[in-house]
């Protein structure tokens, strides 16, 4: 599977097919972050009463309980029990599920707001990854996208100054790094799968993690269970945090990544603090133009990084 736009080798597909493929591959992008938002407020609610690392194993084991039947009902039982689990074990488990697990800690030790800074640098992250992987020769129009992307990620993440640094950031920028990672070889190396069934396998393998963190934490004497019992408003928001914001968005990021390449589809994460606030707006908070400026440049940042000059005939 090519896994950027702009691969090293020659690409026989016509410019109508790429830029269909481009446009529905902004469209999953898009659809993956606005998905992805509504978990912050839901994670705000949580956090206040439950560890992370109860949240983490909650999280993924909620939408590993929906997302297998489903998954069997796609793919066939025969094509599960065959799936390279072993590979799924790694990516999900030491990269999607370790990354999960740190930015929720991330998010506890600092604020959403620090996070969303931190995860500006997704695209430099995810470009760095494709060139070392042989995916991606770096073109002006794309490092510029980069740039720009940063920049336009920075000023809608600058409305509020972060609570805190130190730790808290740290953990941040190895989940960011390692989440491009993880998706990125999800797209990658389970093609014979669904986009249902690539999510669904590294959630598996997240889930085999988040087991083995909530039994450590345990033994060390750590808190491993909620403060208070689960009510109807938390239920909610946990299937909000499990089942749109993490299984579903998941999804949709795989499918544009086979698309666009996780370094082009990582631009849109930018744009999610504008999501947020949206999302925010509708529960009653303000609007806030500073994050809506920021949206507007990561925008332009992915058409910048998509340019195509017409190829000239041979």
């Amino acid at each position: 599977m090519a896994m950027s736009p702009d691969p090293v080798r020659g690409n026989a597909v016509s410019m109508s097919a790429g830029r269909n493929s481009a446009l529905s591959g902004n469209g999953l992008a898009v659809a993956s972050m606005l998905t992805w938002a509504a978990g912050f407020p839901a994670a705000e609610v949580l956090l206040q009463t439950w560890p992370p690392v109860a949240l983490f194993a909650a999280r993924l084991a909620l939408a590993v309980a929906v997302m297998v039947p489903i998954w069997l009902l796609i793919d066939g039982p025969r094509r599960v029990l065959n799936a390279r689990w072993a590979r799924a074990m790694l990516v999900g488990g030491g990269g999607l599920g370790t990354g999960m697990f740190l930015i929720i800690v991330a998010q506890k030790l600092t604020d959403p707001v620090t996070v969303a800074i931190i995860a500006s640098c997704a695209p430099l992250m995810a470009t760095l990854l494709e060139m070392a992987a042989g995916t991606r020769r770096l073109r002006w129009n794309f490092a510029l996208g980069v740039l720009v992307s940063i920049i336009g990620g920075l000023i809608a993440t600058s409305a509020m100054a972060p609570a805190q640094l130190g730790l808290g950031a740290a953990l941040a920028i190895a989940s960011t790094g390692l989440f491009c990672w993880a998706s990125m070889a999800t797209a990658r190396d389970f093609p014979e799968l669904s986009q249902t069934g690539r999510t669904t396998i590294t959630f598996v393998g997240g889930l085999v993690m988040a087991s083995l963190l909530m039994f450590v934490s345990a033994q060390l004497g750590l808190d491993v269970m909620p403060a208070t019992g689960l009510d109807i408003r938390q239920a909610a928001m946990l299937a909000m945090y499990a089942l749109i914001s993490m299984g579903l968005s998941q999804i949709f990021f795989v499918a544009s990544i086979g698309k666009l390449g996780v370094a082009l589809t990582s631009f849109h994460i930018n744009i999610a603090p504008f999501y947020v606030m949206v999302i925010m707006m509708v529960m009653g908070e303000e609007w806030n133009s500073t994050r809506a400026l920021g949206a507007g440049i990561v925008a332009l940042a992915v058409v910048l990084a998509q340019d195509r000059r017409r190829a000239r005939p041979a």
